[in-house]
């Protein structure tokens, strides 16, 4: 499939029709998001499953806002409307390759039942 390009007016659609996507926020001034773009395209084409979504914050800054975006590249993984990973900085490729597993392994029945825990606490 590859990396898909998400604007405020495709954001909320692209999350509610996939189970899981990962964003990428991004700016084309930024030395490390360019250095990761090569490994997310990679890791994309390999988990056609999954929809790599990228952002670019100068062109999308409601969007970086609406996120608390302050560090780019900053990768978010969002699952069934669960927000399962957000962490600036970019990833090896074996790391990135680790963190799809692990989201495609994850119970979301439990993770639903310990957001809803916390959320009660």
């Amino acid at each position: 499939m590859g990396t898909v390009d998400l604007t405020k007016d495709t954001f909320e659609r692209t999350l509610a029709d996939n189970d899981i996507v990962l964003l990428d926020f991004w700016a084309a001034w930024c030395g490390p998001c360019r250095a990761f773009a090569p490994v997310y395209d990679t890791v994309s084409e390999a988990n056609p499953d999954v929809v790599f979504a990228k952002v670019d914050t100068e062109a999308e800054q409601e969007l970086a806002a609406a996120f608390d975006i302050r560090s780019i590249p900053t990768l978010m993984v969002v699952r069934e409307g669960v927000v399962l990973y957000a962490e600036p900085g970019a990833l090896p490729q074996d790391s990135l390759e680790s963190l799809v597993k692990q989201v495609k392994e994850l119970d979301m029945d439990e993770v639903r039942r310990q957001v809803a825990a916390n959320n009660a606490a």
